[in-house]
């Protein structure tokens, strides 16, 4: 009697090997789509989906209907996916001194200097230019790293006007080369 009820009742059959390639089959792109959203790069997406479908064929649970199947393979996409960003952000990053021994530059300050004192006195132009307000509200916000209601009290405007003054100074001082 009870092989009757089980026999009607509405819970699926296990999952089974055939049943698994089948699986396999049908829900490979609908899981590597998953991973290629998350990750971003074909090559990874192709690798963690590979993986994916490895770890669920090792530890296939027979006892699992076809509907249960597919929400935990998408729970090992989630986990694998978790663990692929965790080891991404894990690795050490390159000191100083090994960037050297494979052949980066160090820069030279004297150049740099060069170069940071034409940069320098290209914006002195730049700023000379200007008109007077425009200039301050320039000088406050980004020499003196004032905030916009500190440059506001220090210039005797509204925050609205510095917020304008700033705004027109920048847009004038890009059409200058």
């Amino acid at each position: 009697m009870q092989a009757a009820l089980l026999a009607d009742s509405p819970v699926k059959s296990p999952m089974h090997g055939r049943e698994f390639q089948t699986l396999y089959e049908n829900r490979f792109r609908l899981v590597y789509r998953y991973v290629y959203s998350r990750i971003g790069n074909r090559e990874e997406a192709e690798d963690l989906t590979s993986e994916i479908f490895l770890k669920a064929a090792r530890s296939i649970d027979e006892g699992r209907s076809r509907e249960s199947m597919q929400q935990w393979l998408f729970y090992i996409a989630r986990t694998t996916i978790a663990d692929y960003w965790r080891s991404y952000y894990r690795h050490p990053k390159s000191s100083l001194e090994e960037l050297v021994e494979i052949g980066w530059d160090i820069p030279d300050p004297e150049n740099s200097f060069e170069a940071n004192s034409a940069a320098a006195d290209h914006v002195q132009r730049i700023l000379q230019a200007l008109p007077e307000q425009q200039r301050e509200v320039l000088r406050c916000r980004f020499l003196l790293r004032l905030s916009i209601k500190a440059t506001a009290l220090k210039l005797g405007v509204s925050v609205a006007n510095v917020k304008v003054l700033q705004y027109r100074a920048l847009k004038h001082a890009a059409t200058f080369e």
